[in-house]
C-alpha cells in the first residue's frame, strides 16, 4: 500500500502483536504517541507533528497534517489524545481490520489496556 507521495507502507501490526504480545504492543503505541505529542498539552497538536515529522526528516505538508489530525480526532478539539491515537493507529491497519472481522477480539484488549 503506498500512502502520499510515495511513502510505503507495510502493516506490521500483526507481527509486532505476535512478537510483543498484546500489552507490549499497546507500550510501542504509548510510547510513538508520547514521541509526538507536545509535552506540555499532553496531545498531539499541529505544532507538534509538524515538529516530529521534520526532525523524523519527512517532507509533509500542512494540509497533511490536518488531514491526519481530522482523521483521529474524535472529540473535535484539533489534536489527538493518547485515546484517540490508539483508535486511529487500529483503524488503519488493514490487517488489524481483518483479524478484527474474523471474530479476534483485539479491540476490546486495546480499549481496556489504555
Amino acid at each position: 500500500m503506498e500512502l502520499g507521495d510515495g511513502f510505503d507502507f507495510e502493516d506490521s501490526f500483526p507481527s509486532m502483536i505476535a512478537r510483543l504480545g498484546v500489552e507490549g504492543f499497546i507500550g510501542e503505541l504509548c510510547d510513538g504517541f508520547r514521541l509526538l505529542m507536545d509535552v506540555n498539552m499532553g496531545l498531539i497538536t499541529f505544532e507538534s507533528l509538524k515538529v516530529s515529522t521534520y526532525l523524523l526528516g519527512l517532507e509533509v505538508r500542512d494540509d497533511e497534517l490536518l488531514c491526519m489530525l481530522m482523521e483521529g480526532d474524535l472529540d473535535g478539539d484539533g489534536a489527538l489524545n493518547q485515546m484517540e491515537f490508539c483508535i486511529l493507529m487500529f483503524r488503519l491497519s488493514p490487517c488489524l481490520m481483518d483479524m478484527q472481522r474474523n471474530e479476534f477480539p483485539l479491540h476490546a484488549r486495546v480499549i481496556d489496556l489504555l
